[in-house]
């Protein structure tokens, strides 16, 4: 059977939370009128009003610093108390340090020894760390460990792809875990993870690793845009369509609860209509699903934290609640997790 955690699985808290917006915020008219479109057109294609752009001095790094500051005001610590630093962004800064040394030296932490590595299953990056950092607590390995995404598409988007540049926004979002104290009933209950690549090309980018490097003289003549991201949505939306599904039923299962004992759910922001379609398709309860797409688009692998934050500190998500944590990446994969606030 695929990735699966049984019930009352670890006892995980989410001791913070924070998030960072790029100075700069870009209307979606703003691209109905550079692609000689209709007003209106490109936020009912892809349900993004606006998206954060970042500036040239913010950094995904620096932007992660930022969100990874609010989530530890929030959760009452200081940097030095971390025993791990996960970044989850599913394109680095760099290639080469991992983006997580880059975080670590931005907040100032630089000579701390602290340990700093990256995760990256783009979209789903957030869950898959939630699982690993469980655990590495359960074991007594870590105790606080900080999870930041921070992602800037902006930089390696189409400028005349009508479906992708408008849909995308950079920004960060973090959150500070750790284990739950006795008398505290946080946990993650379930984590749920499959992969069918047989569909990888449905959403890719082609160039710039070692298949098609930048530089290397063979490909002196490719097409520049084998740099840039490329996504099938109409395929993307039909594996998810068939395997979604099933995947929440086991996930459900594993955890104890039924749908209708969740109080809040947590997608990732894909598209409009990619939301609209797995809400009907799974029957989610649309009063409790968490939409932050309109405002800040799809940030990729800080989607998902965002979201969480968002609704931690709108009050949609309570103490001794339970979330589920649902969403698809590229690969393409399919994730799913149950947390009790």
């Amino acid at each position: 059977m695929p990735g699966l955690m049984q019930a009352a699985g670890p006892a995980l808290r989410i001791l913070g939370s924070g998030c960072h917006h790029p100075a700069r915020r870009l209307p979606s008219s703003d691209f109905d009128t550079q692609l000689g479109l209709a007003p209106g057109t490109s936020e009912a294609a892809t349900g993004v009003a606006w998206r954060g752009v970042a500036d040239t001095g913010e950094t995904a790094s620096w932007m992660a610093a930022r969100a990874a500051q609010a989530a530890l005001s929030a959760a009452g610590i200081g940097g030095d108390a971390l025993d791990a630093i996960v970044s989850t962004c599913a394109v680095m800064e760099q290639p080469i340090p991992c983006q997580a040394a880059l975080v670590q030296r931005a907040l100032g932490l630089g000579d701390s020894g602290i340990p700093a590595f990256d995760v990256n299953a783009t979209c789903l990056g957030f869950l898959v760390a939630l699982d690993l950092v469980a655990a590495g607590i359960a074991s007594g390995r870590y105790r606080r460990v900080l999870v930041v995404a921070s992602e800037l598409p902006s930089r390696g988007l189409r400028a005349d792809d009508p479906l992708t540049a408008p849909l995308f926004g950079d920004g960060a979002a973090a959150l500070v875990l750790g284990a739950a104290a006795p008398g505290e009933d946080s946990a993650l209950l379930a984590w749920r993870m499959e992969t069918y690549a047989d569909s990888a090309d449905a959403c890719r980018i082609r160039g710039g690793g070692t298949r098609i490097a930048p530089g290397d003289p063979t490909h002196r003549d490719i097409d520049p845009d084998v740099y840039r991201f490329e996504m099938d949505g109409p395929a993307t939306f039909r594996l998810a369509g068939r395997r979604l599904p099933r995947l929440l039923e086991r996930l459900l299962a594993s955890a104890g609860v039924g749908l209708d004992a969740i109080d809040c759910v947590v997608p990732h922001q894909a598209s409009g209509g990619g939301l609209d379609r797995i809400v009907r398709a799974l029957r989610l309860p649309e009063a409790r699903v968490v939409r932050i797409l309109a405002e800040h688009g799809n940030q990729v692998a800080a989607s998902l934290p965002h979201a969480l934050h968002h609704a931690i500190v709108e009050g949609r998500l309570q103490r001794g609640q339970t979330c589920l944590l649902l969403g698809t990446g590229a690969g393409l994969s399919l994730a799913g997790a149950v947390l009790r606030y």
